[in-house]
C-alpha cells in the first residue's frame, strides 16, 4: 500500500508539475543544463590545428580530435554531406570572415550530443558579437518570392548561394546540440550575417537545440521554407533572436529569447520576433503561401534587473513585431518586460479578418507598459479588448523576473521557467 501512495503522489506531482509550467519553455528539468553556454566569453576552447577552406564537394567527416578553423567562405557543394561529430570545435576565422554555407541540395550533419555539443565560436583572444559570418543552410522547399527563387549573396558567391523549389519535404541534414556564438559579421554597405540562416529548408530537416549567443545580425533567421524548430535559444542577439520572411511556415516550439536592455533592445527593429511576408513587395508572389509561424511555450524575456528603469530610458522596445500578410499563431507563451510586448504594422487593417491570422491564447504577459498596439498608434482599447476576451485565456501581471522565473540569474545554469506556485495573475 506505502507503494502505491508513493506512485500516486509521484503522479499528482507530475501533473501538477505540468500544469503550473504550461506557458513559456517547459520541461520536468531544465533543459538548458549540460550542452549550453551562457558565458561563452570566457572559454577556452583551444588552438586550432586544421584548416577549413574553400569547397567541400565529395562526403566528409570532422572529427573531436580536431580543432577546425573556418577561413573565408567555406561551401558544401555536389550534394555532399558534411558530417560533425558530437563534440567538435569549429573555430570562425575573423579576418577573413568565416562563413560555413550548405548549398541546395548538401547536407549539414551536425548531430552532437547533450553531454557533447558541437560548437562554433571565435578566434579573438577578446570576442564579440560579429567576430566571424554564421552558418547558412539553403534548400529547395517553397518561398514565395516570385520565380519560386532566392539567392543569399551577403558576399558570397551567386552561383553558389540560391534556394528555393517545390519539394517541401526537402531534408537539408541534422543540427542538434550545437551553439553558435559571436557570428554575424557585418558585411559593408550590405548588412549582417546571421548566425544560423535557414533559407528554402524542408520538413525533413531536423533542427533541434540549437543555441546562438552574441550573434552580430540575427540571431536565427527563415527565408521562406517548410521548418520545424524545437528548443532553440537566442541569447543577446544585437538584432532579431527570430526573423521569419519569404513565406515560411515553421513551427517553433518549447523555445527561449533573452535580450539585454544594454546589447539588444536599444536597436531600432531589434526584436525576438519579427514576422513578415517580405522583404521587398514587389518581388513577391502573392499566389503562394505566405509566411505562417506556429509558436507554442515560448519565453521572451528581458534580463534586466529593473525593467522599469530600463524602459523609462528608452533601452527597451516591443518583443513581437508583426507586418501586413503575415500570420502568427502563439500559444502558451510568456513575454516578460517589453514596450510593449507586440507591435503590429500600421499598413494592418483592426478587422476580424486580420485579428484570426493573429492569435494569442493562453499567453502570459509580464511587466509590459502595454499588450498589443498598433504602429503609431497608442489607442490599445479594441485591440485589448479582443485579446482580452475571457475565451482566449490570456494572463496579465506585474511580477519582478527574480520572481516570475525560477533563477535567471544563475551565471552558471540559469534557468527560464516559470516559477511554481509563485505566479499570481489576472485575466486583465
Amino acid at each position: 500500500m506505502k507503494k502505491i501512495a508513493q506512485i500516486i503522489c509521484l503522479l499528482l506531482t507530475v501533473i501538477t508539475m505540468s500544469a503550473q509550467q504550461e506557458k513559456g519553455i517547459i520541461g520536468y528539468s531544465n533543459w538548458l543544463t549540460n550542452w549550453s553556454e551562457f558565458k561563452p566569453h570566457k572559454v577556452d576552447y583551444g588552438e586550432a590545428n586544421q584548416i577549413l577552406a574553400g569547397n567541400i564537394s565529395v562526403n566528409t567527416k570532422l572529427l573531436k580530435k580536431n580543432i577546425y578553423i573556418l577561413q573565408g567562405n567555406v561551401y558544401v557543394t555536389n550534394k555532399a554531406v558534411l558530417t560533425i561529430e558530437p563534440g567538435t570545435i569549429i573555430i570562425g576565422d575573423f579576418e577573413t570572415k568565416g562563413t560555413l554555407v550548405i548549398t541546395k541540395g548538401a547536407q549539414l550533419v551536425a548531430d552532437g550530443l547533450e553531454t557533447d555539443p558541437i560548437v562554433f565560436t571565435s578566434n579573438r583572444s577578446i570576442k564579440k558579437a560579429g567576430d566571424w559570418g554564421g552558418i547558412v543552410i539553403l534548400g529547395d522547399a517553397p518561398i514565395n518570392k516570385l520565380g519560386n527563387i532566392g539567392s543569399y549573396n551577403l558576399d558570397l558567391d551567386p552561383a553558389l548561394t540560391t534556394y528555393g523549389g517545390d519539394n517541401t519535404l526537402s531534408n537539408s541534414g541534422i543540427l542538434r546540440y550545437v551553439r553558435i556564438e559571436f557570428a554575424g559579421k557585418n558585411v559593408k554597405g550590405v548588412d549582417s550575417f546571421n548566425g544560423l540562416t535557414i533559407a528554402g529548408v524542408g520538413s525533413k530537416t531536423i533542427l533541434e537545440n540549437i543555441m546562438v549567443s552574441y550573434c552580430g545580425g540575427n540571431s536565427f533567421a527563415f527565408y521562406g521554407g517548410d521548418v520545424n524548430a524545437t528548443k532553440f535559444v537566442s541569447y543577446k542577439s544585437i538584432n532579431d533572436d527570430y526573423k521569419f520572411t519569404q513565406g515560411v511556415q515553421c513551427r517553433l516550439y518549447n523555445s527561449l529569447a533573452v535580450r539585454s536592455s544594454y546589447l539588444s533592445s536599444n536597436r531600432d527593429g531589434s526584436r525576438c520576433l519579427e514576422v513578415k511576408s517580405y522583404e521587398n513587395k514587389n518581388e513577391t508572389d502573392f499566389t503562394k503561401k505566405q509566411t505562417l509561424v506556429s509558436a507554442a511555450n515560448i519565453t521572451m524575456l528581458n534580463d534586466s534587473e529593473n525593467i522599469n528603469a530600463d524602459i523609462q530610458s528608452g533601452l527597451v522596445k516591443e518583443a513581437l513585431y508583426i507586418a501586413e500578410n503575415a500570420s502568427l499563431e502563439m500559444k502558451r507563451s510568456v513575454i516578460s518586460g517589453f514596450n510593449p510586448a507586440v507591435l503590429l504594422d500600421s499598413k494592418i487593417e483592426i478587422n476580424n479578418d486580420n485579428l484570426k491570422k493573429i492569435k494569442f491564447e493562453e499567453m502570459f504577459f509580464n511587466l509590459c507598459t502595454a499588450n498589443i498596439l498598433t504602429e503609431g498608434n497608442s489607442n490599445k482599447e479594441d485591440l485589448e479588448h479582443w485579446y482580452g476576451n475571457s475565451l482566449f485565456f490570456n494572463v496579465y501581471s506585474k511580477s519582478d523576473n527574480k520572481e516570475t522565473f525560477v533563477d535567471i540569474f544563475d551565471p552558471k545554469r540559469p534557468d527560464f521557467r516559470l516559477q511554481l506556485g509563485k505566479i499570481t495573475a489576472s485575466s486583465k
